[in-house]
């Protein structure tokens, strides 16, 4: 295969262009070229009068190594890829099967390459499957019922099923996992297209399904997946594990393994607790809080495209971000273009917010979370689970102010610290009852007037960001974990037989680099153990 860089075509162009396009770079009539992949696609905006797509393409034609000859460029040469392998398995036997703690990205992955290579894995879910998941997560939208053990956060497919779905991570990737990632989600259902795109999404409508049919596929291959099953202990002998503990649909149960991986999620607070107590090493580790921000897709899409592309592109993604002089760093988090912001609570009492697309990304605004960073020093301590502590403070306050619904309040009234009555010039898009709060006192007066630094030095980029009518919701503050669970170059924590893993474990941050994350787990564990 050639591969040919930085091939750029008008955004309205065809099929046939595209080939055309091919063949001109390649120095060749369109008849020799046997068949073609993209292996990149990208929009270039930077001007606004001549946006294009941009693409990587790679093609086999004939007689490729006299094309190669001919035609002399530094943005053709000959394809050379990663190409992903798993590990020979190692020597040591296993007596039980390996037990995955959580179904999100990391822990979804690590047991589908275990299962595929004949482990038998027990992959062990707190929450309900996706399709009883998706009836309590609607109905507590509806209602304001929260089910702490089945919504946004909890559940198969963990906190990413209920989001815009992003497969990006700036992850350096020399052996191939994301593209092996990529791949997967595509023979589960995805659409081909995340398999080139530069910014790919797939959007929690479609994700429901892949997570899905992987579990079946998981379960095909020999693995075993138990939902409604809280993990609430580990057993060990002279530090090494020896069983887990769990309740199931109320029964205690006790599961006997030599091999755990805890790909818990970052919003598994109670079993972060476990943790510490059972004397794993932990720390807690910087992250950031803010609020989510709404504003006009149409006025993102502007802004990105231009008036006259606008009306020919998908809904425009933003990233924005702002270093300013008192060290904290404010930023874009999870944008989701033509979204939802979404009451994605998990603990009574308690509210936090996320942001959710489906697909098709037509919803009529955009909306991102705007953060700040936050370090021990602002959680009041370094103890391992303090910035747990200041999560929940933060969450019991946005419970308060919005009277158990989402708390809103416009961009002008927050800076000025007054209480907001009504919208502006457009409305709210969210999933979940709402009310007007004061959100201004959530937060300490630096990260208020971070935050609003931060807005206003975005409206350079994007203009109208900083606009007075800009929606706010409250919290967002689960954007990482607080806590990272220690492990050594084997990934194995001071408990021998433990794997921290994933986002929850302090280890990755998003969909894409915990499932890489989980990837590396079962790698480790294959590279030692050979399957049952």
């Amino acid at each position: 295969m050639i591969r040919i860089q930085q091939l750029k075509l008008p955004i309205s162009h065809t099929e046939e262009q595209l080939a055309q396009k091919i063949a001109r770079e390649l120095k060749i009539g369109p008849e020799a070229i046997q068949t073609y992949k993209i292996r990149r696609q990208s929009i270039d905006a930077r001007k606004k009068s001549q946006i294009s797509y941009v693409y990587t393409i790679d093609a086999q034609v004939k007689q490729e190594s006299r094309v190669l000859r001919r035609v002399k460029s530094s943005r053709i040469g000959a394809a050379k890829d990663a190409q992903y392998q798993f590990p020979v398995s190692g020597t040591k036997p296993l007596r039980h099967s390996p037990v995955i703690i959580g179904s999100g990205p990391a822990g979804l992955f690590c047991a589908y390459f275990l299962a595929r290579h004949g482990y038998e894995p027990l992959l062990l879910e707190r929450g309900r499957t996706v399709d009883q998941r998706g009836k309590d997560v609607e109905q507590f939208w509806r209602d304001n019922k929260l089910n702490p053990e089945s919504n946004v956060q909890f559940g198969e497919g963990g906190a990413g099923t209920f989001s815009d779905g992003k497969l990006n991570t700036l992850v350096k990737d020399v052996k191939g996992r994301n593209q092996a990632v990529l791949d997967i989600f595509i023979r589960h259902g995805a659409p081909e297209e995340i398999g080139y795109q530069s910014k790919p999404h797939i959007g929690t409508d479609i994700l429901k399904n892949v997570v899905k049919d992987m579990r079946r596929q998981i379960e095909a291959w020999g693995g075993t997946c138990l939902f409604e099953t809280c993990v609430t202990g580990l057993e060990f002998h002279q530090d090494r594990l020896t069983g887990v503990h769990c309740v199931r649909k109320g029964e205690t149960l006790k599961i006997e393994t030599e091999l755990a991986v805890l790909a818990i999620g970052h919003s598994a607070r109670d079993t972060f607790e476990m943790l510490y107590h059972s004397g794993f090493l932990m720390e807690a580790k910087s992250f950031a809080v803010g609020l989510r921000a709404e504003h006009p897709q149409s006025m993102i899409n502007i802004s990105q495209y231009g008036e006259e592309a606008a009306a020919k592109l998908p809904a425009a993604p933003y990233k924005v971000t702002a270093n300013l002089e008192n060290g904290r760093g404010v930023y874009s988090f999870c944008m989701c273009p033509g979204g939802y912001v979404v009451n994605a609570s998990s603990e009574p009492g308690r509210l936090a917010v996320n942001g959710m697309s489906y697909s098709r990304r037509d919803g009529g605004n955009a909306n991102s979370a705007v953060i700040v960073t936050v370090t021990p020093k602002d959680f009041g301590g370094t103890e391992p689970l303090s910035g747990v502590e200041f999560q929940r403070r933060l969450e019991e306050q946005a419970y308060r102010l919005g009277a158990g619904k989402v708390p809103q309040q416009l961009f002008g009234d927050f800076e000025q610290k007054t209480a907001s009555s009504s919208y502006g010039g457009f409305s709210s898009a969210v999933m979940g009852q709402r009310e007007f709060g004061n959100l201004h006192q959530l937060f300490s007066g630096e990260i208020h007037d971070s935050f609003c630094r931060g807005m206003h030095q975005f409206s350079r980029y994007i203009p109208g960001f900083d606009r007075s009518d800009t929606i706010l919701s409250g919290v967002e503050s689960r954007t990482s974990s607080p806590v990272r669970i220690l492990r050594d170059e084997n990934f194995e924590s001071n408990k021998k037989g433990v794997y921290p893993c994933g986002e929850g474990a302090g280890y990755a941050g998003g969909i894409m680099s915990a499932a890489m994350d989980g990837m590396k787990i079962a790698e480790a564990i294959a590279k030692q153990y050979r399957g049952k």
